[in-house]
């Protein structure tokens, strides 16, 4: 294998010097799956444990927790670990001021929703872990389930926003769509309306014209029974007149 120094610019979990896989992959056991909810026990140093197994136990460990980064390059695989190496104050001062810098370099938002902020913290919380782990294995696994059970909680967040979006915009296409019924309903109704108003008028107009003709043929028959009574009286008065001139030389 080859050493290449490939500064980790993307994340701020510290990584070793990229190495050249100049074989196939030897075959090893797969690594410790650490599942939320679940205890991983981790073998416990048997004495007489040299130092070289305890590093290489603690490499697994970290593996499993953050798996390599591998890609290809050129037609050849290159693989970069993160690293085993203990951190020191400087080390967490350090990660500390790259995070801050960071967080206003790609101008994450302070509060919020903000992809870009929990991306950082995300590697920053990483980072943590591989410093807890090199010391303490156990400490840095049940650190990594309080990141996954972090995980989980954000996901199903997550869901739930997505799942109450997608339930308000089918509420406002549904009301979008009510809306339109509703006005063609109203506008169905006024013009029923404005059809009624129209008979309305015209009905109006007729009974006006039939009143006017009704009070016309009554006033044309008062006027006729009028002058037949005043025809008779004058009738009658000329018949008395000529009945009493009949009737006055005979005494």
């Amino acid at each position: 294998m080859a050493d290449r120094i490939i500064p980790s610019v993307n994340s701020l979990v510290k990584y070793d010097n990229a190495v050249l896989v100049t074989k196939h992959p030897e075959k090893k056991l797969p690594p410790l799956k650490v599942q939320s909810g679940i205890t991983t026990t981790t073998p416990s140093p048997k004495p007489g444990t040299s130092a070289a197994d305890l590093r290489k136990e603690t490499d697994e460990i970290l593996n499993s927790i953050l798996p390599p980064k591998e890609w290809e390059e050129d037609g050849q695989l290159w693989r970069q670990q993160v690293s085993s190496t203990p951190a020191t104050r400087l080390d967490v001062i350090n990660l500390q001021e790259q995070l801050d810098m960071r967080l206003q370099q790609r101008q994450a938002r302070e509060t919020g929703i903000c992809p870009v902020r929990r991306e950082l913290y995300t590697q920053c919380f990483d980072e943590i872990i591989r410093q807890v782990t090199i010391n303490c294995a156990e400490r840095g696994l049940l650190l990594l389930r309080v990141r996954d059970e972090l995980r989980m909680t954000v996901a199903a967040y997550q869901a739930l926003y997505e799942s109450s979006i997608a339930f308000g915009m089918r509420k406002a296409l549904q009301a979008e769509q009510g809306k339109a019924d509703l006005e063609e309903s109203v506008k169905s109704l006024r013009e029923e309306k404005a059809d009624l108003e129209r008979q309305l008028l015209d009905q109006r107009t007729k009974a006006e014209q039939m009143e006017r003709r009704s009070s016309e043929l009554r006033a044309a028959e008062e006027k006729k029974h009028t002058e037949e009574i005043t025809f008779l009286k004058k009738t009658n008065q000329q018949l008395k007149t000529q009945l009493e001139g009949i009737i006055a030389p005979k005494k």
